[in-house]
């Protein structure tokens, strides 16, 4: 199988997270929500897939280019 490393685009802080290691998600499905300049992005997946990695959690702050999730497909 193929995997697919989802990464932010930009800095900013975590709202809430809406996936976990094991869940099926589809392309487009919203992984976490991002506040960066007091709006409110959401981290979509690439691609359809079971989530194999993710480690955030509400509060953290984030750069570009850390990574989100690791989708398997």
């Amino acid at each position: 199988m193929a995997q697919e490393n989802v990464e932010f685009p930009i800095t900013g802080k975590i709202t809430s997270v809406n996936v976990k290691s094991g869940d099926a998600v589809k392309e487009g499905d919203v992984l976490c929500l991002l506040e960066s300049m007091k709006m409110e992005n959401p981290i979509l997946a690439p691609v359809s897939g079971t989530v194999t990695k993710i480690e955030l959690s509400a509060g953290q702050v984030v750069e570009v280019g850390d990574l989100v999730a690791t989708i398997e497909y």
